[in-house]
């Protein structure tokens, strides 16, 4: 069996819908906070089981009989992060997982000046200290983030921020497809995947021309000022910063064919995401 966690997620739920095309229901379960949510799931036959990542018991019961675990990261950094994985990977290992998948980011690094690659490496080192058999998917950035900047901009004609790099915008789709296959087809990668990345990396200037926005280059204090006076926590926007900065220092900027490669074909890019395809020919 194989155990999903935040299957009611933008990307855990991508990654339960793929593997209902390539294994039966009954070989599928998820682990979830919200059961009623995953109604539609149960209905299909997938095992819906409530596990919480801050209650270590909850896991247990919900990974029981797994052959395999997909632990997709939590929505934290720091030490809160590195409790809820350790959580996770150990009650895991508890019932028996012959297998554990772990979310990670292709920017995973103890040094970066994101806090969540930060996060994921220190990750990747508690999974890899279990000594199961472990496999860490080094995911692209995913490609959400950029629409979410773009509608902010649409309202003014102006894409202000602060200077960037290159990033090897993911979308979530192709990212989930690639978990299900890994997941499907075991022996594909032992440890930190190569990063699974689209096979082109963009930065703000090159969103703001396919939009036909300005592109205004902000201070990070600056954009920390207007995230914080848009109600975003300091906390929260420090790390909004932090993306910035890693990305200038080419932290995010590394294309691979292995996603391509598990896929059968080229991943999507972000202009795919961004501009509709009768524009795009309308160019060419």
């Amino acid at each position: 069996m194989i155990v999903v966690t935040g299957a009611n997620g933008r990307l855990g739920r991508r990654v339960v819908e793929r593997l209902l095309t390539r294994v039966p229901a009954a070989d599928v379960a998820v682990s979830v906070r919200d059961r009623a949510a995953a109604a539609d799931l149960a209905a299909r036959g997938v095992a819906v089981r409530e596990g919480d990542f801050d209650d270590p018991a909850s896991l247990r019961a919900a990974f029981a009989g797994a052959e395999q675990v997909l632990v997709v990261s939590a929505n934290a950094v720091g030490d809160v992060a590195l409790r809820r994985h350790r959580a996770a990977f150990e009650a895991a290992a508890d019932a028996g997982a012959q297998r554990i998948l772990y979310t990670s980011h292709m920017g995973a690094d103890p040094g970066s000046a994101f806090p969540p690659m930060v996060s994921h490496a220190a990750s990747e080192a508690l999974l890899a200290e279990l000594g199961v058999p472990h496999t860490a998917l080094r995911n692209g950035f995913y490609a959400s983030t950029v629409p979410m900047l773009a509608e902010r901009a649409r309202e003014t004609g102006t894409l202000a921020a602060p200077a960037d790099g290159p990033v090897s915008w993911t979308t979530h789709d192709d990212l989930a497809e690639a978990a299900a296959i890994v997941l499907t087809e075991p022996g594909r990668f032992e440890g930190p995947t190569p990063p699974l990345t689209a096979p082109a990396a963009f930065d703000l200037d090159d969103v703001a021309g396919w939009l036909s926005m300005e592109r205004v280059v902000t201070s990070d204090a600056e954009h920390h000022a207007t995230l914080v006076a848009a109600g975003v926590p300091p906390e929260r926007a420090d790390i909004l910063v932090g993306m910035f900065q890693a990305s200038r220092r080419g932290e995010f900027a590394r294309t691979d064919p292995a996603l391509a490669e598990l896929l059968g074909r080229e991943p999507q890019t972000l202009r795919d995401v961004l501009v509709p395809a009768t524009r795009r020919r309308a160019r060419t």
